[in-house]
């Protein structure tokens, strides 16, 4: 019999491997926007080019389209623990890259672009693995409370990491990327020391039936293929991320110091909100919340695009980020709770190439609009999209409108 009450918000660290998955979460994500605020600035000082800041995004979001149905099938074929591990070892390496190429000062444009792209790969194969491993930490009915704790783990290494990195960067880049090369190898131990034996062995052969399994489960699941497209076009439009070097250096007089604190202020408005989340009972009406929060960092995302006074523009991200993390809660736990356990790494590559698509393709996206009208309206361009998509996605898929509970039973495949 257990004594674990799920309503407790930190009962799910009163299992072993939730903790070290969370720690090794946390230095990850910490690491990551570290090297995300480095190599923005770096390229940016390289090229003066807004092109240049979208096409890091792009070698990012890449090897998720290369890759996607592959790391489904790695996911749920082989242990999770590691695939993961594999995949940090190979982060570990491209920051190990990016210190050595400063530190020889033979850095270029196209080679930060390679070792991203290399980055890329890594967090193609370990988005599904991630997101499949977590149920298996964890009891079912704790799992509502572990997502919103992991959650609470990403935003919090996103505040960190973005002022750390920019900091540090005032320093020399190699500082950030010798700091990012310690991080992502205290990730490999925190993984390591996971107990083994998370495999999920699929007992079918690797059709193209089967690889692309995921795709018609969502497509046959209004409510997974609501949550995705809405996320996907909402943050598509409205990302503004690959932007932040031009108005910290151009618009907003901030330097590198100012762009860590401009990165940093989405993850503080998602942290409060994740830490809220954790706290409050049951959400009901979900569906409704889901769309007001889409519908609030639209119109978050238009008030930064208009702001000239850089704390105007905190404030903005800061509620961008929150609207940001209620969707991100509801969409990322009502997946993991519908899928079947032998699908879930198949689905979350699904999930995965549309979570790339949104952040790493939108900060393409936003790089040719700004090239082209500027980087204000791109992002005020991008803000009035995600308003439209809301409307158009509210209409379009009415379960997901109307779902008031965000768990049920897993649906059969």
């Amino acid at each position: 019999m257990t004594t674990e009450n799920p309503t407790n918000v930190w009962v799910a660290f009163q299992h072993r491997d939730f903790r070290f998955y969370f720690a090794s979460r946390f230095l990850s994500a910490a690491a990551s926007q570290m090297v995300g605020v480095a190599v923005g600035w770096l390229v940016y000082e390289l090229t003066d080019s807004a092109l240049a800041l979208g096409l890091i995004g792009l070698c990012i979001f890449a090897p998720n389209v290369l890759f996607a149905l592959i790391a489904g099938h790695v996911a749920d074929s082989f242990d999770r623990r590691i695939v993961l591990l594999a995949c940090y070892s190979g982060m570990t390496l491209a920051s190990l890259g990016l210190l050595l190429a400063v530190l020889t000062g033979s850095i270029t444009v196209h080679l930060v672009f390679g070792l991203v792209g290399l980055l890329g790969t890594a967090r193609a194969f370990s988005g599904p693995a991630g997101q499949a491993i977590l149920p298996n930490l964890v009891p079912k009915d704790v799992f509502p409370r572990a997502v919103a704790t992991n959650s609470s783990a990403w935003q919090t290494a996103t505040i960190a990491g973005p002022a750390l990195g920019g900091l540090l960067y005032s320093f020399g880049a190699d500082k950030v990327f010798l700091a990012t090369t310690i991080l992502y190898l205290g990730c490999l131990i925190c993984l390591a020391s996971i107990k083994p034996g998370l495999r999920v062995r699929s007992k079918e052969e690797m059709t193209w039936a089967y690889l692309t399994a995921g795709i018609h489960y969502i497509r046959r699941n209004q409510i997974l293929l609501g949550a995705i497209s809405l996320d996907l076009f909402a943050v598509l439009l409205g990302g503004a991320t690959a932007l932040l070097p031009i108005f910290a250096r151009d618009i907003l007089d901030a330097g590198p110091t100012g762009l860590g604190m401009l990165r940093t202020m989405p993850a503080v408005g998602a942290f409060a909100t994740a830490i809220l989340l954790a706290h409050m009972p049951e959400l009901r009406s979900v569906g409704h919340k889901m769309f007001y929060a889409v519908a609030v960092f639209g119109l978050a995302t238009i008030g930064f695009g208009l702001s000239t006074n850089f704390y105007a523009a905190l404030f903005f991200l800061a509620v961008l980020g929150a609207a940001d993390m209620v969707s991100v809660f509801i969409r990322s736990t009502v997946m993991q709770i519908e899928t079947p356990d032998d699908m879930r790494g198949r689905v979350s590559a699904v999930n995965t190439l549309f979570i790339g698509a949104s952040n790493e393709l939108g900060e393409f996206e936003s790089g040719v609009l700004a090239k082209f009208f500027g980087a204000v309206t791109s992002v005020v361009i991008g803000g009035v999209g995600s308003l439209a998509v809301t409307g158009l996605c509210a209409l379009w898929f009415p379960q997901l409108r109307l779902r008031d509970r965000i768990a049920s039973e897993p649906r059969k495949p």
